[in-house]
């Protein structure tokens, strides 16, 4: 929502300086949708690669501190003739002539095969349901801040301040989803991210002024 907020107010600040002019709806939407989907596949692809990174020294620290050590189970098919079959058996070739000119002998080596625990499986797929999280929320954040215009063809001061409100209830209700979750004050929670907010709006106006 912030960083949907600091592209409206780059728009909205070249709308203060030419009041005259509307800002064209398309540059706006585009402009979000390209960072909005950015955001998309950056929240996806750098949490999915960090938590799996996580994942595996955390499993390699675990298995040296259990003295675990896991091999794949290997097969291998050895194709032979009869001939040495027999030879080796020490059958004579009479007792084996209605039978196949080759067979096959199968020699297995017994070890320990590489299953994933019910543990990995559940980070495994923590991983990715964290990864979809940070990928799909900032892109919604950043589709329902410009929701407003695509109602119209020519932005006008209204349309940057029903935006602005939108993200500020946005922010009022992820405060008060914070405070429920952490077990804190909802007030306390709320007021920090408008805080946020409005320094959001004060920084980002200033230095574009300036």
């Amino acid at each position: 929502m912030l960083t949907a907020l600091g592209i409206l107010l780059g728009f909205f600040v070249i709308l203060l300086s030419k009041p005259s002019q509307p800002i064209q709806s398309n540059y706006v939407i585009l402009t979000g949708l390209s960072t909005s989907i950015s955001m998309l596949i950056s929240g996806i692809s750098g949490s999915y690669l960090s938590e799996r990174a996580e994942q595996k020294k955390g499993l390699k620290e675990l298995k040296q501190a259990m003295g675990i050590k896991v091999e794949e189970e290997e097969t291998q098919i050895e194709i032979v003739d009869e001939k040495e079959i027999q030879k080796a058996m020490v059958v004579p070739p009479k007792t084996l002539s209605n039978k196949t000119h080759k067979k096959a002998l199968i020699r297995r080596k017994t070890r320990e095969k590489k299953t994933k625990s019910l543990h990995e499986k559940a980070e495994t797929f923590t991983g990715v349901v964290v990864s979809l999280v940070n990928g799909v929320s900032p892109f919604l954040g950043g589709v329902v801040a410009i929701l407003p215009f695509f109602c119209v063809v020519e932005a006008g001061l209204m349309i940057f301040i029903t935006s602005f409100i939108i993200i500020f209830i946005c922010i009022i209700f992820l405060g008060t989803f914070l405070g429920i979750i952490s077990k804190e004050s909802i007030p306390k929670n709320i007021i920090q991210m408008v805080l946020a907010f409005g320094l959001t709006i004060i920084v980002t106006v200033l230095f574009l002024r300036g």
